[in-house]
């Protein structure tokens, strides 16, 4: 991969994202540069920033907001910075991961092929971390995919994102622009694959390149894992159904009454989260408020997507 660009997003995570640093600098090829959006941490992470500029290895940008514009928002900058300064592929993830030996070698086998892809993950454990997600449109929602999805090749057909190790090729991300940094936290990623899947193949591929650090309680239920979560993921997995749904209507995707399906789906996808995983129904006024303010944003006449990028 020619020109190949990490895109780091952290927020007062100072000490995973120096285990972050310190993965990529062992690699044996690199990223030609890395970008770090830090959304106004009040922790040491401009100094764990420095000491791996000091060290040696790819050469980091780094830049710090003057608030926390959340994941969507550092994302959004990340891309912007990385596009304007060069990047001919984006590699884009959150701080609380680590990149294994040989994973660029990995991904890059795939890309003569796709644009777009997403390597494999173990978990804080070092088991395999389940995601094999598809978007169903009629219903706005991403549902998991069971079974091994792959027996029979090494690449599997999908058409969501994850800011987990995303790889997307620069010529996509100007075409379907920035991530949109209204969604803050939660389904920003997720649309921005499916936007990059409705111009090209989006794959999840047969390669471990990653592995989450951060330890997440997490319920199997088989074909459906959940993990912990937070008032504030809670209140934003409902509030930006409205930009879902708002995106969906731009592509002319949108059906009233499987979204209002799918919506209901969600609010109790998140109400056995709480139940199974954290044990609790504290988390309801969050879902609450988070419905009615994807209402407001679903009313909004004067919405519009974010626009694409100058080659």
């Amino acid at each position: 991969m020619k020109d190949l660009y990490a895109v780091v997003v952290t927020y007062n995570r100072a000490g995973f994202l120096d285990n972050l640093l310190q993965s990529f600098a062992r690699l044996d090829t690199g990223p030609a540069r890395i970008i770090v959006v830090d959304n106004a941490s009040s922790d040491h992470t401009a100094d764990v920033v420095s000491r791996a500029i000091a060290a040696g290895g790819p050469p980091i940008v780094y830049e710090r907001l003057g608030e926390n514009i959340g994941g969507a928002g550092g994302f959004s900058r990340g891309v912007e910075l990385a596009l304007e300064t060069g990047a001919g592929w984006l590699w884009l993830m959150d701080d609380d991961v680590e990149v294994l030996p040989g994973a660029v070698e990995a991904l890059d086998k795939f890309t003569p092929d796709y644009s777009c892809l997403i390597g494999r993950r173990y978990d804080a454990n070092g088991r395999p971390f389940f995601w094999q997600h598809h978007f169903v449109e009629a219903l706005g929602v991403f549902l998991p995919v069971s079974g091994n999805v792959f027996r029979h090749s090494e690449v599997f057909r999908t058409n969501v994102g994850n800011f987990e190790g995303m790889l997307i090729k620069a010529s996509v991300a100007r075409s379907i622009g920035l991530p949109d940094p209204r969604f803050f936290i939660t389904w920003d990623d997720l649309i921005y694959g499916w936007l990059a899947a409705l111009q090209t193949p989006v794959v999840y591929v047969n390669a471990f390149v990653i592995k989450k650090v951060r330890a997440q309680r997490q319920v199997d239920l088989g074909l459906r894992h959940l993990n912990d979560s937070s008032d504030l993921s809670r209140r934003y997995v409902m509030r930006n159904r409205g930009h879902v749904a708002q995106y969906l209507r731009v592509h002319g995707r949108f059906h009233r009454a499987g979204f209002g399906a799918g919506t209901a789906l969600t609010f109790l996808k998140e109400v056995a989260r709480l139940l199974l995983v954290e044990r609790t129904l504290k988390g309801i006024g969050a879902l609450w408020q988070g419905w009615r303010e994807s209402r407001a944003i679903l009313a909004d006449r004067g919405w519009k997507p974010m626009p694409p990028l100058p080659n």
